[in-house]
Order: C-alpha cells, then structure tokens, then sequence
C-alpha cells in the first residue's frame, strides 16, 4: 500500500530498488555470481565488508564503510544496515540468529559506572542508545533495512531475509543477568531472549528469527585460480615489482 499523503508529513521519498523480502532473482544471481568469484580467487570467509561490498554491487548502490552509524549500503535515500553469520545449516527453518549491532556504552552516554547495580535502568539505557542510532539513521534515509546473510562454513549454501530496522520500546522487555555476567533483554509477552548485552566492551546483540519467506540459494564448489596461470594470463613479469 502506498503511503498516503499528509498535510503535515515530512517524510523521505525515496525509490526502493524491490519490497522488503522480495528480492528479485536478478540480483540474487549477481550475489551468487560474486561469491562464486570469490572462492575462485582463495576466499576461506566472508566478513561483514564483503557482504556489503557484494550487495552494493548487485543493487547499484554504495557501501559507505563506516565504523560509526547503523547505514551501511546506502540507495537513493533508503539504507541498509548489514549482518552476516555463520551457521552450519543455513536452510535450517526457523533458525534464530544472533545479529552484532554495535556497541552501547551507558557508562558514556548516561554515566552508569555500575551496569549491574540496577540491571533493568541499564538495559532500557542499552536500547535507548540503539533507538537514537535508528533516530539518527533515519534522518537521513527511509526505508531502513537490515539484511542478514546466514552463510554455511564451506561458503556453498545461504540464507538471505531483511527486516526493517526500528526503535524498540523499553518497557516491553526485561533483564536479566546470565552466568556469564551478561545482560540479556527478555520479551515479556513471549518470554523470548531478544537482546544481549556484554559489560565488558559494552556489545549489543540483538537475536531475530529468521522468517518462513527467506531467500534459500547455494552455489556450487568452483575450481580455485592456479597462481602461476592466472599470471601468466596477464603478462606478469618481475618488471611488475620496483624496488625503492
């Protein structure tokens, strides 16, 4: 449904490259084709900048690269923030991921020494420094995104969802600390564990499900680059390397 127009409204027109979750065969073959290349070429992982490298790539868009902010490929006036993880069945149905959302200090941004000293004003300090990183975000761009990338462990099978990325409301959870001293967010209607959060280095996870109409694809093993051939395909000589 479009949105509707409003007297009052202030909001982002934006053109967005496909709906939220229907990613168009097109551009899931140009991710495919490059993770193809990549093994081709020696790659043993796949870290967060590639997996935004890649998706810029295949919208057209532009992977920003920076440290600070939750816009990482950016089209027109839309973002997206980018995830990946490791699974060891990422067609497993109803998996549930953990997705590293950045660092949430209270110690900086509320002057909480002490996060443990009353763990429930702590966690709604953790998802208050989060809904003003999404505040900031979408200033600038909307719709704003998440896409997460399951990746199995040989790089050959994938599942790919977005959901989009908003403000949480504090009271809707509650804390708790696990045996390992972390702080984990709980849904109180649902009673599941949505949010961790680590004193020490202050990380934020957040934990979503993956949903029924993700984006199932593998790609096969393809033979790896021999050094010497590809070199010579290009007319390598010693030449290449000056020595100052």
């Amino acid at each position: 449904m479009e949105h509707p127009k409003l007297r009052d409204s202030k909001r982002l027109l934006t053109r967005e490259p496909y709906p939220i979750n229907e990613i168009p065969e097109e551009i899931i073959k140009k991710i495919g084709k490059k993770f193809v290349y990549m093994l081709c070429v020696g790659h043993k992982d796949l870290t967060g900048d590639d997996w935004g490298n890649v998706f810029a790539e295949a919208i057209g868009g532009e992977h920003l690269q920076s440290p600070v902010g939750i816009a990482d490929v950016v089209f027109d006036k839309m973002a997206w923030s980018m995830k990946t993880v490791k699974n060891t069945n990422p067609h497993r149905s109803e998996a549930s991921v953990r997705l590293i959302s950045g660092r949430c200090s209270p110690d900086y941004s509320y002057g909480i020494t002490d996060p443990h000293e009353d763990i429930e004003k702590t966690g709604r300090a953790v998802l208050n420094i989060w809904n003003e990183r999404v505040n900031i975000a979408q200033d600038y761009y909307n719709p704003l995104r998440t896409s997460v990338l399951v990746r199995s462990n040989d790089l050959l099978t994938y599942t790919l969802f977005e959901e989009e990325n908003h403000r949480y409301v504090a009271n809707q959870y509650r804390w708790e600390e696990n045996s390992n001293g972390n702080l984990i967010g709980i849904d109180i209607e649902t009673g599941d564990t949505r949010f961790t959060w680590q004193p020490h280095g202050s990380q934020f996870t957040i934990h979503t499900r993956v949903p029924q109409n993700a984006v199932k694809f593998k790609i096969k093993q393809p033979p790896k680059l021999d050094v010497e051939e590809t070199l010579r395909q290009i007319n390598y000589s010693d030449e290449w390397v000056e020595i100052l």
